[in-house]
């Protein structure tokens, strides 16, 4: 690979950045994601319309916000699986049941979308000994790699 793309932070469109250093290109826009938070807004507005539109439960559900982003720009975790859908590419929680199921050794796996304290990163693997940590959080470092031997 000749070199690494990486996008900077702007606001708080950090689901975008993970995404796009992930896929190594610029994929997403914030247009893109919003209308796929949209579409779950939609659908959850359907599902909750089925136990009675008159219900306390959905009245009380349309007062509240998306649950899928918000003004600032953050999108959820079912937007960021859903847009890697896209691609054909399917998000496995590492706390989950199917993660554990399946045995996966994290070693042998070329990227994982991460978030901490808000804020979504990628952790991928390009070629075969090369980890990179690609945040676009301007107060980190924007790459940083680790070299590790036998793999």
């Amino acid at each position: 690979m000749e070199s690494i793309f990486h996008e900077k932070q702007e606001g708080s469109l950090c689901a975008q950045h993970c995404l796009n250093n992930l896929l190594q290109g610029e994929y997403f826009t914030p247009v893109d994601l919003s209308s796929i938070a949209h579409q779950l807004d939609e659908e959850e507005r359907m599902r909750m319309a089925e136990g009675g539109m008159a219900s306390e439960e959905y009245r009380t559900f349309l007062q509240q916000p998306s649950g899928n982003m918000d003004d600032s720009g953050f999108f959820s975790i079912q937007v960021i699986s859903n847009a890697l859908g896209v691609w054909g590419l399917e998000l496995i929680l590492f706390n989950s049941r199917e993660y554990q199921s399946l045995m996966i050794n994290p070693i042998n796996e070329k990227a994982f979308i991460c978030n901490y304290k808000e804020h979504w990163f990628t952790i991928r693997k390009l070629g075969q000994q090369v980890i990179l940590y690609l945040s676009s959080e301007e107060t980190s470092q924007s790459v940083k790699q680790s070299r590790f031997s036998g793999s």
